[in-house]
């Protein structure tokens, strides 16, 4: 007879990674030469990346990697705060913690700078009162004009910076990529990007970015992981307190996947041997301590009589603390009946009201009980020492203990009246591992699944592809075409297995019948901005006299033209300025001129171009009479 194969499971733990502070590095000899080699800043809105722009290989990898967070507590001082990998263990903090993003856009410029402090500290800079480097600095796509400003203001202000350039991380990423596969420039391709708090959708047209049509997605890894931590916290609540948000994206990255067919991949999970083999049992840490063994029956009574003793002689004790307490009483009390008795009215009157009562019958009806009291508990104690194992509760008693619950059991009743089992039945033990033990099974789909379909973390909008599907709906067809042909997915949130399929299927049921398309992942999704970064400054270096460079903002250029200002380059956003509108003074009416019902108004609207260094003012003056 062929003996039944056991289930293999997959049992996981937890890594509960703990960050080390970040060393102080000294600046490079070759950076020191020479102050043109720029500083790469990736600016994500969960992980910060920098380093230098320098050819070697010591300069090929950020030299820092961090998260975009900050704690401080309350009261303390700025020079206590504690900022990405200086601070151990995010959990006791996670209330305490800050960011300077609000989505993917930096909105509070005091906690960037902080960042922009550790930064420049960690990398060695030692300048006094400035930063005597170049700085590429990623932003956000369509990154508002107020934003940049803002940062402009604080790199040039503050830090002094001689120049910066701004780009879009997701366009380092797909230029970096495209080198790599010698594609020829200009590039047309749509680069679908997921982060951390959004994901994005940007075509490239003839290499550069058309941001008129891009468009941005509420769902991306935050949703997801606490999307997770309150399906995990359903499924178990009796675990609230281990499934932190550290361990939910911990789940995320190591153990999530994208299904190819949603719905089809869910059929699957209906299956017990499919569900035992792909279910991930995540282990808890516990305490090893499980109280108890294998008891027999012998020792189960045994246990039990010597539980019955122990209660008889608290109640006994009891007994007697409460007879000594009345006795006590009704002894003081007869004391003052006798002071009624001797005629000392006022000494009565004075101690009856000490006793809270208000007449002598009342005292008296008080003594009665005492004694009723009084008599009952001798005559228990005697029967207590009389017949061994009785235990008996007085009305009058106080209420026991919580631990001492049992001791409301009849005395009568037999100590053991359950059929006795054979003793060599071994009791069954709580399995404490188990116990500890998160099954995670089709959340490791249903949350990456959130990117396609947000409705169930509350988003009121579409999904990535239907996203994709509206902005190649605004092109013609030969454009279209174009643009499935390269479509370039990046971003950290996009490294779930099973991402870029999932893609070419959407594309599949999206596109006509025999179209063609092709889909590429980024090789390192979540660090290639930063290394497409680099490789853009050390092709782009900024010239020394004169004016910056193609995507160089200078010094000089930022006092002219304002914060708002940013040289394009090929990943770069587009320049679109401010419009200003401005009314000019109403004309005064003269005196001798006739006015009719329904007079002339004249309306003046006086715009101002911001891109020409001069400004040049239209006047366009209509007159509409009735």
């Amino acid at each position: 007879m062929a003996s039944k194969q056991e289930p293999v499971y997959q049992i996981f733990s937890f890594q509960d990674f703990k960050t080390s502070p970040d060393p102080i590095c000294p600046t490079p000899a070759q950076c020191l030469s020479s102050t043109s080699t720029p500083i790469v800043i990736d600016n994500g809105s969960f992980q910060t990346r920098a380093g230098w722009a320098a050819p070697g290989a010591e300069f090929d990898s950020p030299r820092m990697l961090f998260k975009s967070v900050t704690a401080r507590s309350r009261g303390a001082a700025r020079s206590e705060t504690q900022i990405g990998n200086d601070i151990p263990n995010l959990e006791p903090l996670r209330w305490l913690l800050k960011s300077q993003f609000d989505r993917n856009v930096v909105v509070n410029f005091e906690i960037q700078e902080l960042m922009f402090d550790y930064v420049f500290t960690h990398l060695g800079i030692e300048s006094e009162g400035s930063v005597p480097h170049p700085i590429v600095l990623t932003e956000a796509p369509c990154n508002p004009l107020h934003c940049r400003k803002m940062m402009s203001e604080l790199l040039f202000e503050c830090y002094r910076v001689p120049y910066v350039s701004y780009g879009v991380d997701s366009l380092y990423s797909f230029y970096n990529n495209s080198t790599q596969m010698s594609l020829q420039p200009p590039q047309t391709g749509i680069v679908l990007s997921s982060g951390y708090h959004c994901s994005h959708i940007l075509p490239v047209i003839d290499g550069r970015f058309d941001a008129v049509n891009c468009k941005r997605v509420n769902a991306a890894g935050s949703q997801a992981a606490s999307y997770l931590q309150r399906l995990l916290q359903l499924k178990y609540p009796g675990h609230l307190a281990a499934i932190t948000l550290n361990r939910v994206e911990e789940l995320l990255h190591e153990h999530s996947y994208t299904a190819v067919d949603y719905h089809e991949e869910l059929e699957k999970w209906r299956s017990p041997e499919f569900y035992e083999r792909e279910v991930h049992r995540m282990q808890l840490p516990f305490s090893g301590k499980v109280p108890g063994g294998c008891v027999n029956v012998e020792e189960r009574q045994e246990r039990r009589a010597q539980q019955l003793r122990r209660l008889q002689e608290i109640n006994a004790r009891r007994r007697e603390e409460k007879l000594l307490q009345d006795q006590e009483r009704l002894d003081r009390l007869q004391a003052v009946q006798e002071l009624l008795e001797d005629g000392l009215l006022d000494q009565f009157h004075k101690n009856l009201v000490e006793l809270n009562m208000d007449s002598a019958e009342e005292l008296q009806s008080y003594i009665n009980k005492l004694q009723l009291a009084v008599e009952q508990g001798r005559q228990k104690l005697l029967h207590s020492d009389g017949a061994e194992g009785k235990t008996e509760v007085s009305e009058l008693e106080p209420p026991m203990d919580e631990g001492d619950g049992v001791a409301l059991i009849d005395p009568d009743f037999p100590e053991d009246t359950l059929p006795e089992k054979p003793a060599n039945v071994v009791q069954p033990l709580f399995n404490m591992a188990e116990y500890h033990q998160l099954f995670v099974g089709t959340e490791r789909l249903r949350c990456p699944e959130i990117m396609f379909q947000p409705s169930p973390t509350a988003e009121d909008q579409m999904g990535l592809m239907e996203t994709l599907q509206y902005v190649l709906a605004r092109y013609t067809p030969e454009q279209q075409e174009a643009l499935v042909s390269n479509v370039f997915l990046t971003g950290g949130n996009m490294q779930y297995p099973g991402m870029k399929q999932r893609v070419e299927r959407e594309l599949l049921a999206m596109r006509p019948f025999q179209s063609h398309f092709k889909v590429r992942m980024a090789s390192r999704p979540a660090l290639d901005a930063w290394y497409g970064a680099r490789d853009w400054a050390l092709q782009h270096l900024p010239s020394g006299e004169g004016g910056a460079a193609e995507g160089w903002i200078s010094r000089q250029e930022y006092e002219e033209k304002g914060g708002e200002y940013l040289s394009e380059h090929r990943a770069s956003n587009i320049f679109v300025p401010m419009k200003i509108i401005k009314q000019a003074p109403a004309r005064t009416t003269e005196p001798s001129a006739p006015t009719s019902t329904g007079a002339s108004a004249a309306v003046t609207m006086v715009t101002s171009d911001l891109t020409l260094p001069c400004s040049t003012v239209a006047a366009n003056v209509t007159l509409v009479s009735s």
